[in-house]
Order: structure tokens, then C-alpha cells, then sequence
């Protein structure tokens, strides 16, 4: 089982996946034309928030490290994909077939390619600190 993760790197994590889930929405809005008001952006935003949440919730309840790739990539990125459109669609908001296809590509990308990007330079960072300090236990 994966070490537990500190608060500050579970704090950093959640505003990652948060971030990207805003710039997902943002650049939508931005390629239909609807760039602008803050509003519009809550609007288009807040689905795929909440199916983020829930991926979390997945991922804290399993007690999956947050960074990990797998398994805890893939149930945030599950969580944001379907609850999103999910949510989208009991709201009223519509959800398209092309934008599913599309959504699952774009959140895949960003939800999973940082931290798997993430995971090389967090074992590199790791060992570095690791012999910074000496053999374990030597603090």
C-alpha cells in the first residue's frame, strides 16, 4: 500500500486537478465562442467540479495515493468525465456525443499526463533527497 500523502502535496494535487478542469472548460468555451464572463465559465465549470470531487472521494475513501497514475488517476478522471456529463445532463445543459468523445480525450490528458509526467520527477526528486540525507535512519 502507498504511503499516505502530506497534506501540502494532497493540497497541491487537488489544485491541479482543479486547475485543469478550469482551463478544460475555459478553452471549450473559448473554441464555441463563449469566452468571457465568469459566469459563463461557473456555468460550464461546475459539472465537471463536482464529478471531480467525487473522483477524490473515490480516491481518499480507497486511500489511493492522489498522484499515483493508477489507480487514482482514473477514478478522478472517471469521476470528472461522467459525473460531468451526468450532471450536465440532469441540469439541463445538454451533453453531445462528439463532446463526450472530446471531454474524455482532453480530461485524460490533463488529468492523467501530469501525474504521469509528475511521477518520474517526484522519484527523482525523492532519491535526490534521499542522498542529501545519508543512509535512511541517519537524519
Amino acid at each position: 500500500m502507498p504511503r499516505r500523502a502530506a497534506a501540502p502535496v494532497l493540497a497541491a494535487a487537488l489544485a491541479a486537478d482543479t486547475a485543469l478542469v478550469l482551463v478544460f472548460a475555459a478553452v471549450g468555451r473559448r473554441s464555441h465562442g463563449e469566452a468571457g464572463a465568469l459566469a459563463g465559465l461557473a456555468t460550464t465549470a461546475w459539472p465537471f467540479l463536482a464529478g471531480l470531487a467525487l473522483g477524490w472521494l473515490v480516491v481518499a475513501l480507497r486511500r489511493w495515493h492522489p498522484l499515483a497514475v493508477a489507480p487514482a488517476g482514473p477514478a478522478v478522471w472517471a469521476g470528472a468525465l461522467v459525473g460531468g456529463h451526468l450532471l450536465r445532463l440532469v441540469s439541463g445543459q445538454g451533453s453531445a456525443g462528439s463532446f463526450v468523445v472530446v471531454s474524455a480525450v482532453v480530461l485524460a490528458v490533463l488529468l492523467l499526463g501530469w501525474r504521469a509526467l509528475g511521477a518520474p520527477l517526484a522519484r527523482l526528486l525523492g532519491s535526490r533527497r534521499a542522498s542529501a540525507h545519508g543512509p535512511r535512519g541517519q537524519d
